[in-house]
Parts: C-alpha cells; structure tokens; sequence
C-alpha cells in the first residue's frame, strides 16, 4: 500500500494491512484531536525523509508528522522496526476493518465506536507490551 501526507512531500509504503486499531490514549487523543486509526506494520519505506519532524513523546516511542503540511505519520517504538501507521493517509484504501480499540478507559464520553472489537484498558495494553 502507498500512502502520503496532504501536501504529498511525504509518501509512506508498507505492506498490505486492513486491520486498524483505534487508540484512545491520552497522548493521542492531544495529538489527533480524537483517537488514532493507525495499522501496525514493520516494514516500512519512506520518500521525503527530509519533509518529516519527530517528537519523543514517551521513553519509548516517538511520533513523526509532515514538517510542511502538519499530517500525523506514524508512532514509532525506539529501537524497534515497530510503527502505528495512520490509516489516514491511504486515502485510495477503503476496505479497513477496526480490529481493536486500546485505553478504552481513556476515551472521553462524548462518542462511541460501534464496532464489536475487543476493547482494552490502559492496564491491559501496558502488560500485553511488556511495559
């Protein structure tokens, strides 16, 4: 799949991947205005290095965005070939399908997804990854 950022500086490909999760944490919900829709992938090719700002947002993980357009990319585990890449920027990819929603307990009250997916909390996430 080939994805890119609004303003096209940034172009991202990965595998073919349908399976999005939706996070509800607190840092994302800042970052995106709401939860991220992103898919796990480990391979991962980008054209437009230069167009593209990171922020440490934890001791572990990293958020990156388009420097000119402001497009949210990725959240990336340091050390790891691990990304969260936004669904959003496979604007051409239509047949996604919600495969969880994670810091269930963090989501603000005022929406509901109404998919029947597995529904994790921040406890469940952090000893699930080892944190």
């Amino acid at each position: 799949m080939k994805g890119q950022c609004l303003c096209g500086a940034v172009s991202i490909s990965v595998p073919q991947n349908e399976n999005v999760h939706a996070c509800h944490c607190n840092m994302c919900q800042r970052w995106n205005g709401g939860p991220l829709f992103a898919f796990h992938c480990e391979e991962i090719e980008i054209e437009g290095n230069e167009h593209i700002t990171h922020y440490q947002s934890s001791e572990w993980a990293e958020r990156a965005f388009c420097k000119h357009c402001g497009s949210h990319l990725y959240y990336h585990l340091l050390g790891t070939q691990s990304y969260e890449v936004s669904s959003g920027l496979f604007s051409a990819q239509t047949d996604f399908t919600l495969e969880d929603e994670i810091f269930i307990d963090k989501k603000p009250s005022f929406y509901e997804l109404k998919n029947d997916v597995p529904k994790l909390t921040e406890k469940e996430v952090m000893e699930k990854f080892g944190f």
